[in-house]
Parts: structure tokens; sequence; C-alpha cells
């Protein structure tokens, strides 16, 4: 493949009415600047009005109407080409928006099984429920039906200037099947005719909560705001690609992000159709002198010990595994059993991580995903009616014995396709079988079946089979299974269990695992490694538009970990002091704890309470209502004592009390003083870890992605919050500021803005441009470290054809280190003492400069470099050969 799309490095920007691609157009030259070679923008298609997001799409053919349209996105592309930057989009191959304003879904809704688009969308025509045989279910009402109906929140209007009529129901305008208004009966009172009226339509209306149970068309996860699209088909594929790939064609585009490859029935044969027809798009891009070769990245989330699978075309992964691999390397292991046994005695639940997951993933299938789940047992009760063997197998059987399986699957899902299990499928498949087996017991019938149900789902092809029916009935039960256990998996961990349990929140990201707290130095490098043999161009990223923590608040919060007993005594004493009437339970008060002083500002310190301005008062009401938004969205995810389907006012409204006494004046306001001055005591700290992280992510194998804002440093919490606007005029200025021809600026003021952090990404990323096949091509080495200290230091060199790049970072001791970031970096310095880096024998010390500082390189005659003077400005170094 021609390796020029490659990027350098990207930038993740979020589109929507509020910042477009002309606003996007306008920050060109500050990520020209700051070094990115490509941006990374958020979907671009037609979405709903109003959409923050771009996911729920409606129009995959058009460039969205609230970016700017078509003709603002070539505007974009056209300047950022005469600036050296290409353009990466996000696609949403798996979804689309159930809402009328989606001119697809609408002709479903007005033609039933006779629409064009009826096979578009991932609908079962044939429900159980007789009520619901061709027709489309629409939980859109807000109330039972007949109660809707009643109300008069379910209307027929008149549309006088397009001559048509409409269902006024559930905010959407929903249209009439062909004819269906002439069956009126005269005779009938309003409500009754109303109610035949929309008996004969093609969808049926139902309250909201009775999706669960008896939606007849596949979701994105649990949202009945968007429908699963069938893009395995041949034509569905084409209409969903036709803009994208033509952009491509015509050099708008240079690369793909696939949003929610698990989503899809056949993620490899989906990879290889798209890869082809990238190539097919090539020969235009040829003839404008345009470089070919796809940059073509999928969001997907590997768990542990788990690899992307090898057959896919594909660069690699957006950089949730790399996320969680730095993350883990700077907690300190001997930290996690107190931690636990602190969370164990506030929740009073005394279970493992992985007990846990499985009672949330027994809930998930029981109230969230019951529909999908007894489909899935109908369509494996069909396969045993074929065979004579296995007819006696019921339907109540074979559900609890496949419900034991779903909720010990450890990954995402199979890729059961081309024939049957890949070795890693039978792998993770063997692991889910003796997990079922074992929560399953000594039923030996139960065992009996648990196999069966494994030979139905290996995706084998049966050679003594020859009725398609049963190779039909096995082929939609695989996919039934295969798109049930990513939303399963999603929602059990990340937006139930990281919600519900929370020793340490750092540890609780999307692409993380629950059982792995730290990872030790040594096999961070074979991860990384084996990233570099296998999908050298995967992003890496430690940011991104999902995220439930900003990277430098986890970057704190991992501080802990170094003195877990210090910060134990500190919320053991705080916790009884948030104990206000009705206040909420222990554990959630500890998570509202950790939150508070992972996102605490840096500009917020104790002083400035004293002052009691305007501007501080508004500081602080500001924090404390995005603590608040967070608050309500982590409760309701827990879904322990609120959720989002049954909010409990009483215990939500004692939880913002809690947040809101802290602005009483008293003890209110004394502890919050308290929780903000210990908060700013460990913030250096967790500044230092962050330079480490972001020297890892900028300089190891793979593609440095840049979540928008996090240039500077990025306190922020779980979305919207994440997604606030970027002040790019401070960016801009600083950077203007900065000389990267002398040493950089490492005074307190850096460290308090975020400049040292700007600086670092900005000279990483113009060595990465100096030497583009070194760090796309070049072997990444482990250095040996020895000393003292050597256990607290990551270092390692990268090499291609005689150049060299040398990285050297702290870890686990970021306390101790504080000083860099005080103007006292001399004294942080002597932390270092007699501990050196090793270079290998073919390469010269005094070849090498350190690009922060600007100073040459020095080592002893066994090749050793004194890190208290390769670190005496800067806790991390980054150093080339001349």
């Amino acid at each position: 493949m021609n390796q020029t799309l490659i990027p350098r490095a990207t930038a993740r920007l979020q589109l929507h009415a509020g910042f477009t691609l002309d606003d996007a157009r306008a920050q060109l030259p500050y990520y020209a600047a700051l070094g990115v070679s490509h941006l990374y923008l958020s979907p671009i298609t037609q979405a709903r009005a109003g959409s923050t997001h771009g996911y729920d799409v409606i129009d995959h053919q058009r460039v969205s109407d609230e970016l700017g349209g078509e003709s603002a996105l070539r505007r974009l592309a056209d300047a950022a080409r005469a600036r050296g930057l290409g353009l990466i989009a996000d696609i949403v191959p798996n979804h689309m928006a159930a809402h009328a304003s989606n001119p697809w879904w609408a002709d479903v809704l007005r033609h039933g099984q006779d629409s064009a688009h009826a096979t578009t969308f991932d609908i079962d025509w044939d429900a159980p429920d007789p009520a619901l045989r061709g027709k489309v279910l629409l939980p859109v009402l807000g109330d039972l039906y007949g109660q809707a109906l009643a109300a008069g929140d379910i209307r027929l209007e008149h549309d006088a200037d397009a001559g048509t009529c409409h269902i006024n129901a559930g905010g959407q305008h929903l249209p009439l099947a062909p004819g269906s208004l002439a069956g009126e009966s005269a005779t009938d009172s309003g409500r009754e005719r109303l109610h035949a009226l929309l008996e004969r339509q093609h969808y049926r209306l139902a309250w909201w909560r009775t999706a669960p149970d008896q939606i007849n068309w596949r979701r994105f996860f649990e949202i009945s705001e968007l429908v699963g699209v069938r893009v395995e088909d041949s034509a569905v594929f084409d209409a969903v690609h036709g803009l994208v790939l033509r952009l491509y064609r015509e050099g708008v585009l240079d690369g793909l992000r696939i949003d929610h490859i698990d989503g899809l029935a056949s993620p490899g044969a989906y990879l290889r159709r798209l890869r082809h027809a990238l190539r097919q798009a090539e020969g235009e891009r040829k003839q404008a002198g345009l470089p070919g070769g796809a940059y073509l990245i999928i969001e997907k989330i590997l768990a542990d010990d788990e690899s992307l699978d090898a057959r896919w075309p594909t660069e690699g992964t957006t950089g949730y595994d790399f996320m969680d691999q730095v993350g883990a390397l700077l907690h300190a292991p001997e930290a996690q059993a107190q931690l636990d046994r602190c969370w164990a005695a506030l929740s009073g639940d005394p279970r493992d991580a992985t007990a846990q997951l499985r009672d949330a993933r027994h809930r998930m299938l029981a109230r969230h995903f019951p529909a999908e789940r007894q489909a899935l047992v109908r369509a494996l009760t069909r396969i045993a009616r074929f065979d004579l063997r296995t007819r006696d197998w019921t339907g109540p059987a074979i559900d609890r014995v496949l419900t034991a399986l779903l909720a010990a699957f450890p990954v995402y899902r199979s890729y059961a396709e081309d024939g049957g299990r890949s070795a890693a499928d039978a792998h993770w498949c063997r692991v889910a079988l003796d997990q079922a087996r074992e929560a399953l017991g000594d039923a030996t019938a139960d065992a009996r079946l648990l196999e069966q149900i494994d030979e139905w789902l290996d995706g084998a092809a049966q050679q003594d089979v020859a009725d398609t029916a049963v190779t039909q009935a096995r082929a939609l039960a695989l996919r039934r299974f295969q798109q049930l256990t990513p939303p399963l998996a999603a929602k059990a961990l990340e937006d139930t269990l990281f919600y519900r349990r929370g020793p340490l929140l750092s540890r609780n990201e999307v692409g993380s695992s629950p059982t792995r707290f730290a990872l030790p130095l040594q096999a961070f490098h074979a991860l990384s490694a084996a990233r570099a043999r296998t999908h050298p161009h995967a992003m890496l990223a430690t940011a991104t538009h999902d995220h439930k923590r900003g990277e430098d608040t986890r970057a704190r919060l991992a501080v802990l970990s170094e003195a877990p007993d210090e910060w134990l005594r500190m919320v053991g004493a705080w916790i009884p002091r948030l104990a206000k009437p009705g206040a909420p339970s222990p554990a959630d008060r500890y998570l509202l704890l950790q939150s508070l002083v992972g996102a605490w500002p840096l500009s917020l310190s104790a002083e400035s309470f004293d002052d009691g301005s305007a501007e501080v008062t508004a500081s602080v009401s500001e924090l404390l209502e995005r603590l608040a938004q967070w608050q309500e969205k982590a409760l309701r995810e827990a879904k322990l004592h609120t959720s989002w389907t049954d909010p409990d006012a009483a215990y939500e409204d004692a939880a913002r009390a809690c947040i809101t006494a802290l602005q009483d004046p008293g003890d209110g306001q004394a502890l919050l003083r308290d929780i903000g001055d210990w908060a700013l005591r460990i913030a250096p700290a967790g500044l230092v870890n962050s330079l480490t992280q972001t020297l890892l992510r900028n300089t190891l194998p793979g593609v440095p992605d840049l979540y928008q804002g996090t240039d500077l440093w990025d306190f922020s919490l779980v979305d919207p919050d994440n997604r606030r606007p970027v002040d790019y005029a401070e960016r801009a200025a600083l950077l203007k500021a900065e000389d990267a021809d002398l040493p950089m600026a490492t005074d307190a003021a850096a460290w308090r803005s975020g400049a040292i952090k700007q600086q670092l990404i900005r000279r990483a990323l113009a060595l990465r441009a100096h030497h583009p096949d070194l760090f796309s091509h070049g072997d990444c080495t482990p250095l040996a470290v020895i000393g003292p200290r050597a256990a607290h230091v990551i270092a390692y060199v990268r090499r291609h054809e005689g150049r060299c790049v040398m990285a050297v970072a702290p870890r686990l001791c970021a306390r101790a280190l504080v000083a860099y970031a005080t103007d006292q970096a001399a004294q942080a310095s002597r932390y270092w003492e007699d501990t050196r880096v090793v270079l290998p024998p073919d390469i010269d010390a005094s070849a090498l400069c350190n690009v922060l500082s600007r100073a040459q390189v020095s080592a002893n005659t066994a090749g050793e470099v004194p890190l208290t003077a390769l670190l005496r400005d800067c806790p991390v170094a980054l150093c080339t050969s001349a």
C-alpha cells in the first residue's frame, strides 16, 4: 500500500452548529503550526437538526447543512491542502436516526414492507407478536398508548403548504400509508376514527417503555432513537458510502474512521469491501496528482490479551487500547488491594469486579435487552426443531443456558465469518463456555445444551446440511448473537460497572479492563512492540469524545495510587462532612470526592477564596455545576439508586444538595476549601504524569491523536463536559510566544498555563515531521536503566537507517517530582541521583541533543547517561541524533 497518506499526527475536532467546517478552517494555521498532519473530523453527513455529535445521521448522501454543507467541506479541504494538511472523516455505517426526518426511515413508515428501504434497516417484519407483523414498533409515546390517545398526545394534522396529512406524536411528524385516510368511518367518534387510522399504518405507536421488551428492529445499543442499518447488503453499502467514496476519489478526504465496527454483521467482509472500494477510487486521485492508500481505522474495544484480527485490512484501532495501557502504566500496583478494601467497606459490596460485572450483564439481559435476547432464543429454538436429535430442547431451557453464556462472554464479540471461527474466536468461546458451565452448576442437561448452542454458533460450514433453511437459520442465529454481545459488553461495563464501582476512577475508562489496575513496564513495552509489528500506524489516543474523564484528570487521580494511605485518611474525614440530611450513600460521596479532586482547576487556589470576588464565586459555581451534571449521569448509569428509565428524584436531589452545600457559608465552604487545597497540593504531580503520557503518545509506534483542547491541560469529565468550546485564541497566543529554537519554557507560568505540554507536543511532532521514516518504520527498543530510581523510569530509543530518537520519562514517582512545576527543578532533579540510562553501544551520546532543553547529552565512559543532568529542567527528555 502507498504509505504517503499515513498521518504524522491527527487532531480530532467535534463539529456541530456551534463549530462548523468553516470554524475548523479558521484553526488550520494553529494546527499546522502545532505540527499535526490531518484533521480528524466527527461525522460530516447530515444528522438530525440540532445534533451535537453527528452520529444520529438522517442522510448519508450529503454533507450536513448545519456544518456548512459540501461547499464548506471543500473550502476546508482546499485550505488544509494549501498548508500541507489532510482530512479524515468519522463515518457511521452501523446506524441512522430512527426519526421521520430521515427520508429512508420515513419511507419505511409510509410504505412498510413495500418500501424501497424495507431491507435497508435491520427490521424483523415477522415478529412473534401478531400486532407487530408487517409493522415497525415506534416506542415514542410518553405514556401508555390509550392514555396518550385520550390526552390528545397523538394528533392527525394537515400540512397546508405540502397539501398532506401526518400524525403528530412523540415530537415527530409521522407519514401516513397511501390511501389509509380513505378508510375513515363517519359514524365513529374522533378518537375511535384516529385509532382506526393508526391501526392501518405500517407502524405501531407505543409507550417508550415497551422498547426493551418488544422492539422488532436492531437498535444502536439500547438507544431507540437509532436504528441499525444492514450495510452487509451491497445496495445499502453503496448508498451509505457513495458520498465519502466520492469525496475520497476527488481528494477531499484522505481517510476514514469507522464507528462501532462491532455492530456490523460481518466486520471483516465489510472492511474488505470498503478497502476494495477505496482502491477503485484511487485512479482519479492519481490523475489529479494525489497520493493513494487511504488511511482506514476502526473504533474497536480490545479486551485484555485480545488482538485486532490480522485478517482485517485496516491500519488499526482509534487508540482506546493505548489509552488504557498508558494509564495503567502510571498506577502503582501496591495500592490496588487497599483501595479495593476501602471501596468494599464504603459500598457494602465485597464482591470482586468480575462478579459485579457478571451481575451487571444479567441486569442488562433481563431489563435492557430482553427483546434482543428473546429474538436470539427464537432463532436457536428454530434450529433445534430442524433435527430430531435436538428438537426437545425448549425455548426456556435455551434461554437459561444462553443467558449464562452471554453473561460470561469475555470480549465484545466473535467474528465467525468466512467459514467459521478464527483461532482467537475459538479461544474466547472456550473461555465463555468454561465460565458459563461453572455458573450453571451441576446440571448435566444444561451442560449438554451449552455445548449444543456453542456448535450452532460456531459459524462453520455444515458439510452434511443440504437444507437451505437450516443454513439460513444458523446464519441468522449467529448474526443475532454476534450483534448482541457488543452492546451487552459496552452497557454492562462502560455504562454500568464503571459508574457503580470506583476504587479509583482513573481506571474506569473506555477501553479499560475492570480487573487490570496497573501494568508492569515490561508488559507495556511488550504491548507497544506487538502494535509495532502488527499495526504500526494505529492511533495512539489519551483522550476522545467518549472518555469519562479528561487525560489530565486521570493523570492527577493516578497520583492517588502513589500515596493511598494519605488519600484514604483525607476522604475518611471528608465523607462524614458531606453527610447532610438524606445524603447519598458513602460510596456515591466517595465518587464525588474523586471527581472533585480530579477536576479541580489549577486557577482556583486557596488564596483566591479569600478575596471573595465575583470572579471566584462564578468559577466555583461553574465547577460545581459541572460536577452536578456529571453526578446525575453517573448515578443514573450506575442504576443502583436511580436510573434513566426510573429516576428517583429524592435521591438525586439529595445528591445534588451535597454539591450545592459546598457553597454554604461555614462548614460547606470550609470543606470545599480543604478539598481544593489538597487537590492543588497533588496537582503538580498529576502534571508530571501528564507529561509522561504526552511524551509516550507522541513518540511510540503509532499515529498520535490529539483530542480538541487537550494540547493544554484538560480536567474535563464525561460528555458533554469534554466537548466544551476550545479557547483557540489562548492556544495560538501561547504557541506564538514560544521560540522552538530555544530551550523549552519550564518555569511555573508554563506549568500553570499548560504551555509546557503544548511545547512538548510541538517539539515531538516537529521531530516526526523531520524524520517521518524513523517514526513510521523505525524500531522501538527499551533502554536499560540502572541506579536507585531505575524502577521509576521508562526509556526507549527509536532507530532507522542511522538516525535515532530517545525518550525518557518518569513513572510512579510523580509526588517526588512536584518541585519541577514550582520553579525548583534543580531540587527535583536530585531525586535522580546516581540513576542512569544505558545507551546501546552503537549510539554516541555526544551526537544526541535534547530537543526540549537544546542541551547536548553527556554520558560516562560506559555509555550511561545520568538522569540528574538529562532531566535537570524538565521531568521528561526527548533527544535526537544530529
